[in-house]
């Protein structure tokens, strides 16, 4: 999704090209001594620092892997709805034994690793080097955080190419939009993912996949569970539809996904929404019956939503989750005949005779349900600037404009190649008052357009940039994260045309919305 700094495009493409012979200790011996890390870092910062060099991996794709499965958040060793243990969430499952592999690496006991984040983060570090060995990544094909995407790929126990090539890009895109929490910082960065023999895999984070006719809902991508986690039916003649049961995963969108489809797992969902930007996949159709209520009678008669992350931890439940989900459950509610109350929309912890507690105490029933019901919570300020809004967009004349995309917004969208110069094109708005506001941008993909377009934010604080790999996800609202803006009508978004991402630079369209 970002780039590793190669310095001119033909060098990039080389990167992508061939996978080099390993050298260096092998990730199963002893580790050397780590460095001291700096005297200014938190605990888990400095984690991540000593294991990072312990086992020369990438420190900030390290953090992001992370931070992609659990948000940096160990929960105390108990495991995910997958088998999956602590901050780099080790596995340990009929189907993954990542925890057991660490241990053997680290020789650190499975019980240390499962509790404390220390030696969990070192055990993360171990697996995903020892992945980086089998593919024969050398010492300077590892300085590289691009060239370790088949690893990344691996280390999400993917039951299939299409979700793999899910988990990788959500890693490598939180290395382009950064990362900042009290415990742990990483600054948005250029890397190019080398994605290898997965770049042939569908791409999940599209709109529309080449299967999304098989979804019953139209802005859900569609991804099959396995027929060992639910059950063949013909709803509503089968049984009556009158409950949509709300849950949280405990784990990532694309390990539920993957878990899913796994048939050990002897669970599932119809729907599962992303925390970033309420992306939605189906997984079961509405017709036949998931395995979600942990009771067969609200199994039969509900349609199940999962939603990614923890019940213990609110940083998961997004506004753009919860807005995504109720539209989902509006379009439910209104096929079915079902009332919009509390009464047939309820929790996972309501379902009679549930051990479960999701979704929890952190999960917002009232924002919720206003956004079920058009109640309440009103409709924030929001403002689309295409390329082509009059007055609103400028851009010299070393960009392009172009209709070869059917995902465009509108009627075109502008190109232009990377220069070592800005030269940004620009998006203007008139922001009603100063706070924070979601920025999101359109832009169609394509294998040739750039793997790290920069974006520029003029937030109140000074400019931010942040990077977004074009090649993928296109033909859709993609969040670059949040900000806060001053008031006024000023150029707030840029495309800028600086970046050693190969490819064209794409300026479609950008939205601001007030959070």
């Amino acid at each position: 999704m970002t780039l590793a700094r190669a310095r001119s495009a033909a060098a990039a493409a080389g990167l992508l090209s061939a996978l080099l012979i390993f050298g260096g200790h092998p990730a199963s011996a002893a580790p050397p001594a780590p460095p001291a890390p700096a005297a200014s870092e938190g605990p888990m910062a400095a984690a991540f620092t000593r294991a990072a060099a312990t086992y020369d991996v990438p420190r900030d794709l390290l953090v992001a892997l992370a931070y992609s499965e659990t948000h940096l958040d160990g929960h105390g060793g108990a495991p995910s709805a997958s088998g999956g243990y602590g901050v780099m969430h080790l596995v340990s499952s009929p189907a993954a034994h990542s925890l057991e592999k660490a241990a053997q690496i680290t020789g650190q006991p499975a019980r240390t690793l499962r509790r404390d984040d220390t030696a969990n983060i070192l055990g993360g570090a171990a697996v995903l080097r020892s992945y980086a060995d089998e593919l024969g990544l050398d010492d300077a094909a590892r300085k590289d955080a691009g060239r370790w995407y088949g690893a990344v790929a691996k280390y999400g126990n993917a039951s299939t190419p299409e979700v793999a090539r899910l988990y990788a890009d959500t890693v490598y895109n939180f290395l382009g939009t950064g990362i900042d929490t009290p415990k742990v910082k990483v600054a948005p960065q250029e890397v190019t993912a080398d994605r290898g023999e997965y770049a042939k895999a569908a791409d999940l984070n599209a709109p529309v996949n080449s299967l999304a006719a098989s979804a019953d809902y139209p802005a859900a991508s569609w991804v099959a569970a396995s027929s060992s986690n639910y059950t063949a039916s013909s709803r509503p003649s089968s049984y009556a539809i009158d409950r949509v049961v709300i849950h949280v995963t405990q784990g990532s969108y694309a390990g539920t996904i993957s878990w899913f489809q796994n048939s050990s797992a002897q669970v599932s969902a119809h729907y599962v929404v992303r925390s970033s930007d309420g992306a939605v996949t189906q997984m079961v159709r509405e017709k036949d019956v998931a395995w979600h209520a942990g009771n067969w009678t609200y199994n039969t008669r509900s349609v199940g939503i999962e939603h990614e992350g923890y019940v213990s931890d609110a940083s998961w439940f997004t506004d753009a989750m919860y807005r995504s989900s109720a539209a989902l459950t509006r379009a439910i509610c209104d096929k079915y005949g079902i009332p919009k109350d509390r009464s047939h929309i309820i929790g996972h912890n309501e379902v009679p005779g549930a051990t479960h507690t999701d979704p929890g105490t952190y999960w917002n029933w009232t924002k919720y349900m206003q956004y079920v019901t058009g109640s309440g919570g009103g409709t924030p300020w929001s403002a689309t600037v295409d390329n082509t809004t009059a007055g609103k967009f400028t851009a010299s004349a070393n960009w392009g404009t172009s209709t070869y995309s059917g995902q465009r917004y509108g009627t075109d969208y502008r190109y232009a190649n990377p220069v070592a110069s800005s030269d940004p094109a620009w998006y203007q708005a008139s922001i009603p008052s100063a706070g924070t506001y979601k920025v999101e941008v359109w832009y169609p993909a394509d294998a040739g357009y750039n793997s790290s377009a920069p974006y520029i934010v003029a937030a109140s604080g000074g400019n931010q940039t942040l990077y977004v790999d074009q090649r993928s996800g296109g033909g859709a609202w993609k969040s670059i994260g949040t900000f806060s803006l001053n008031a006024g009508t000023y150029n707030v978004v840029g495309v800028s045309r600086w970046t050693s991402g190969t490819g064209y630079v794409i300026a479609d369209a950008v939205r601001i919305t007030k959070v």
